[in-house]
């Protein structure tokens, strides 16, 4: 799948970097650790979630603070930053309201951003959210003691192809995995993040609480579960159900925390995610008749901006130079209303541009 990869500055100047592919109307997704873009469509255990969400919208997503391609040296990890990053690549992508989709601690994002920008999300979709982490007040003893041992854990076997901490995480994450997700867990987590860091961001989930901000959620919400995971306890998602108001919950029956392609489970998620979808509000989009004041030269370069291309490969394949590339954007720009290159992709997908 072809996709466009751009960055944005968060509010404290880290850089956040964020894709965009698949055609129609958009869908943001609030990526959680264990993620990278440039190899998530290549991995088995993250390729049949991506290939759900673009199939009849166009996804964004973005890399967390401090793994992926965003910036690595980073110290602030808690949930304000993390919101202020999902502010900073939904304000750079031109959206204006979208649905949006959190797993596991990017579900309390996604619930802190719709909380605080009830305008901005028309639809919420969760999956293994939690109301809080193990270092919070109210959080259980024991689980605050298990926390801290895997914390232990990642710090020391993070991105090894062998040990224990591979089997635990493993078996954690999808214990029904084959041999093929297996080996990816290793690379992704090579691929994502350091192990210092990844224990920090362990750390900073653990901390997040999103008890009163999960009351102010306005917006229709979907509260997924599976009634297995071993990851994030399937009462936690229980929990997060009741404290938005009218939100629906739906369990699934698997022993995956990340749910795999030939699961049933998966097959249910689907249709309850896109049955969900297709009751969203219709999204303000920009009309295939506001682009009638382009040129047939200034369509054909927006077309081949939204199937991403760079400004060098439209020269060469239109045979005019570069300058002449950035003059037209510059008019096209201009005439849309456009602030981005994300945005034009956006716009131009959701006016039907980018197909071929």
């Amino acid at each position: 799948m072809r996709q466009t990869i751009r960055f944005c500055t968060s509010r404290d100047g880290v850089r956040i970097a964020f894709a965009t592919a698949g055609h129609g109307p958009p869908i943001v997704r609030v990526n959680n650790w264990f993620t990278h873009l440039e190899i998530d469509w290549d991995s088995p255990v993250w390729r049949h979630w991506l290939e759900a969400f673009v199939q009849q919208r166009t996804l964004i997503r973005h890399d967390p603070r401090g793994s992926g391609l965003s910036d690595r040296n980073v110290t602030d990890f808690s949930l304000d930053a993390w919101v202020a990053d999902l502010e900073a690549v939904v304000d750079a992508a031109g959206l204006r309201r979208f649905p949006l989709f959190g797993l596991c601690q990017g579900g309390s994002v996604a619930i802190a951003y719709a909380a605080r920008h009830p305008d901005r999300v028309s639809r919420l979709i969760l999956y293994s959210a939690y109301p809080h982490g193990a270092y919070v007040d109210g959080a259980a003893e024991k689980t605050a003691r298990q926390a801290q041992t895997l914390a232990q854990m990642i710090e020391i076997g993070w991105g090894r192809n062998a040990g224990a901490f591979r089997e635990v995480f493993a078996n954690l994450l999808m214990p029904d995995g084959g041999k093929e997700q297996l080996k990816w867990i290793g690379e992704l987590q090579r691929r994502s993040a350091s192990p210092e860091t990844a224990c920090r961001l362990w750390n900073a989930f653990h901390a997040f609480d999103i008890r009163a901000e999960a009351g102010k959620v306005s917006v229709p919400t979907l509260v997924f579960h599976v009634r297995g995971d071993a990851m994030v306890p399937f009462e936690a998602g229980r929990q997060v159900a009741g404290m938005i108001p009218n939100a629906r919950f739906v369990p699934l029956e698997s022993n995956n925390h990340i749910l795999l392609p030939y699961e049933k489970a998966w097959s249910e998620f689907r249709k309850e995610l896109d049955d969900f979808l297709k009751a969203d509000e219709p999204v303000q989009t920009v009309a295939t008749s506001e682009l009638s004041g382009l040129t047939s030269r200034e369509r054909e370069i927006l077309d081949s901006v939204a199937r991403g291309l760079s400004n060098g490969e439209i020269a060469k394949l239109l045979r005019i130079s570069e300058k002449t590339v950035r003059n037209h954007l510059t008019t096209i720009f201009a005439k849309l209303g456009l602030a981005s290159r994300a945005q034009a992709i956006v716009t131009a997908r959701e006016a039907g541009l980018g197909r071929n």
